[in-house]
């Protein structure tokens, strides 16, 4: 395992974090390969999903990208700071805030707007200082959750001149089952999407999220903005498409102890040793972002050696049953691979009943982090 951890010293009990660059620009690429002359995107919001917008962002920039969506203004001013080049297009999709809109201004955002009160609030901020702002409109197509609804447009409709205030980058809407390929909600929303379209035919499109990018040229628009399919997460049901895996978590084995049929191990005495065992405490918990849906359910790699994590996931540790690996390689100071291209983020969401979305924007804080 000395390979793992080149350069640490042996007193660090730190856990690892390491996060590829490289694999996330050429996700990029990839995706952009697949979508012709549409504008490639990305969501970077929740801290890049989990693995670090200051490091992340840039190395997109770098690739080629111009345009980003946050969720939150507070995202989009940090963006702002990561990325000065004005060229940079960044979009907030949680919208446009009461008394927020002299901040889109200062750090040149860009407010998806969600209803028609953030409608007229932008329109009377861009009359008022007498300087055509962009924005983008957001009309609900079925989730049913953000967004200007059928009948909020058709007013919005009738009211041109308000329409024709705003300058507009694009008009969006978001697709709520793209994972799945052929449920039938995906066809229902570009149905209504292109029936918005129709009656906005000279603004910009933007449908397609990462599921919805692998939906094929007719969900693609002017632009897509995929996010999990950038940090090798699994965003449909398709096959065929191998994204780079982005993530490594390493734990350090603290200590390991002999334990003897009969007694347990953790907290609630829920594992209990049938056979003479060897268990090791590793440094890393739910305080880390490790779920504790995962006991019992998860494994780690020591070497070539796949063992299973046992007993509750505590706060800081874990415990690991290492009585297949040899006791000189199973030793206080090792470390187990916790994620990574053998047991990836959707592996460990599929054992723990949640999705990589969630396993990777748990990340946590304490994890030393590496970018390679």
């Amino acid at each position: 395992m000395t390979g793992l951890v080149e350069g640490l010293g042996a007193a660090s009990t730190a856990s690892i974090l390491r996060i590829n660059l490289g694999a996330i620009t050429d996700n990029y690429r990839q995706i952009k390969s697949l979508l012709g002359s549409t504008i490639c995107a990305a969501a970077v919001k929740a801290d890049a999903y989990g693995l670090g917008i200051d490091h992340v962002a840039p190395a997109l920039v770098a690739e080629g990208c111009q345009v980003f969506f946050v969720a939150t203004i507070d995202e989009g001013i940090q963006l702002r700071y990561i990325l000065a080049n004005s060229d940079i297009h960044i979009a907030v999709l949680n919208g446009l805030l009461t008394g927020t809109e002299r901040v889109f201004e200062e750090h040149q955002l860009i407010p998806v707007l969600n209803d028609l009160g953030q409608i007229n609030r932008w329109c009377k901020f861009t009359v008022g200082i007498e300087t055509p702002l962009e924005a983008m409109l957001h009309v609900d197509t079925g989730m049913n959750r953000l967004g200007l609804t059928w009948s909020e447009f058709s007013h919005l409709m009738e009211l041109p001149d308000l329409l024709r205030s705003i300058r507009w980058r694009c008009v969006i809407s978001h697709l709520a089952c793209a994972d799945e390929a052929d449920h039938p909600m995906n066809s229902v929303q570009l149905r209504r999407f292109n029936e918005v379209l129709a009656r906005l035919p000279c603004i910009p499109a933007s449908l397609a999220n990462s599921g919805g990018v692998l939906l094929g040229p007719k969900y693609h628009f002017d632009i897509a903005r995929p996010g999990i399919a950038l940090y090798g997460g699994r965003s449909s049901d398709r096959p065929g498409h191998n994204l780079r895996q982005p993530v490594q978590l390493l734990g350090q084995i603290l200590q390991v102890r002999e334990v003897r049929p009969g007694q347990t191990v953790g907290y609630g005495g829920t594992y209990s040793v049938t056979v003479p065992a060897r268990i090791a405490t590793v440094n890393v918990g739910y305080a880390d972002g490790y779920l504790r849906t995962l006991g019992g359910k998860a494994h780690v790699w020591l070497g070539l050696h796949r063992l299973t994590v046992i007993g509750r996931i505590s706060m800081d540790l874990i415990t690991v049953d290492v009585s297949a690996a040899p006791p000189d390689v199973a030793q206080p100071g090792a470390f187990v691979e916790i994620l990574g291209d053998r047991f990836t983020p959707d592996d460990a969401a599929a054992a723990a009943g949640t999705i990589s979305y969630e396993i990777l924007t748990s990340l946590g804080a304490r994890y030393r982090r590496d970018y390679v």
